[in-house]
């Protein structure tokens, strides 16, 4: 199975919310906000893969602030 592409557009909304949620200057959220101007795959996976160190409510927050 795929893992799901995540669009340049909804990272950058991903990282706002973040900075909302966590801080402006946490570490995926800057992360996340260089993945979403870049668009490297370096920089994607770099992002990915902190988003998903995050605390399970911390990534659940952000991504119901996508929804709404």
């Amino acid at each position: 199975m795929e893992e799901p592409i995540i669009d340049r557009a909804a990272m950058g909304k991903l990282a706002k919310a973040l900075a909302f949620i966590c801080s402006p200057d946490h570490p995926t959220t800057l992360a996340l906000k260089a993945a979403a101007e870049s668009g490297s795959e370096k920089d994607i996976k770099a992002a990915r893969a902190a988003f998903l160190k995050l605390k399970p409510a911390d990534r659940r927050s952000a991504l119901a602030m996508l929804r709404d």
